[in-house]
């Protein structure tokens, strides 16, 4: 059984903080507040709904941190919501029905992967640089269904995909894309938490702390990323993540 004292739920809400802050300007909040779950003593699949509901609190302070980002694009976020939400909910159901031991084995491949994005983030935006303003079309709903998705499973640098893949259709300032694309994830969270809150495991005690500690930093992501660039940060999270791909790797496949 696992027992959050006064230290553990300090640490967490430290960790939540950590989230929030690089999941507001790196995408990839799950890396920094997974691994601090799995340190509680938390399994792996009960650490990853847990942070799934812990995210809604970075959902939250992005929202309010980034509201000038924002003003202006509610036409555009509603259909890509919908959608997200959808990918969200078909993702959360995908890990309930899914064997415990399916979930450990492919998390190193996803945290790898979702790294490896995160690095390439700023060349794919400078693909994009010359793109012309697009809404959402057929090919990029189903792109947005399916990070929707890796997001209500797992949602490690889910983030990160949203955004490589709106800034190769939306043509406007970084800031106000990585708003929306916080918005359009927390969506697809937001299902999935609902769904392991009322048949999952979620243990809350943790998920309070690491929620708590995500609302404050990623408010402050949020405005931070109006002014610091983000490049250095998305590749050292890049190689942890790497880092953290190799260790769980070794644990899946050693036992």
């Amino acid at each position: 059984m696992v027992i959050i004292d006064v230290g553990r739920f300090a640490l967490l809400l430290l960790a939540g903080t950590g989230a929030g802050l690089v999941g507001a300007t790196a995408g990839l909040a799950s890396l920094v507040s997974y691994p601090a779950l799995l340190a509680a003593g938390l399994p792996p699949v009960v650490a990853n709904m847990t942070n799934t509901v812990a995210m809604m609190g970075t959902t939250a302070g992005a929202a309010g941190g980034a509201r000038p980002e924002l003003a202006g694009q509610g036409r555009r976020l509603l259909p890509l919501c919908a959608i997200t939400t959808v990918g969200g909910g078909c993702g959360g159901l995908v890990l309930l029905l899914s064997p415990a031991n399916a979930f450990t084995v492919v998390v190193p491949w996803l945290i790898a992967g979702a790294s490896v994005v995160l690095m390439a983030g700023p060349r794919l935006r400078r693909m994009a640089e010359h793109r012309e303003h697009r809404g959402i079309g057929p090919l990029t709903g189903i792109a947005a269904f399916l990070a929707g998705a890796y997001g209500g499973y797992f949602g490690a640098a889910a983030g990160v995909l949203m955004l490589a893949l709106l800034t190769t259709v939306w043509s406007q300032p970084l800031a106000r894309t990585n708003a929306a694309k916080n918005i359009a994830t927390g969506a697809a969270n937001l299902v999935a938490a609902v769904v392991f809150a009322c048949t999952g495991t979620v243990f809350w005690p943790a998920a309070i702390a690491v929620g708590l500690g995500s609302v404050a930093g990623s408010w402050l992501g949020s405005v931070l990323v109006r002014y610091l660039p983000a490049t250095p940060l998305r590749i050292a999270i890049g190689l942890g993540g790497l880092g953290l791909a190799a260790v769980l790797g070794w644990q899946a496949y050693a036992t």
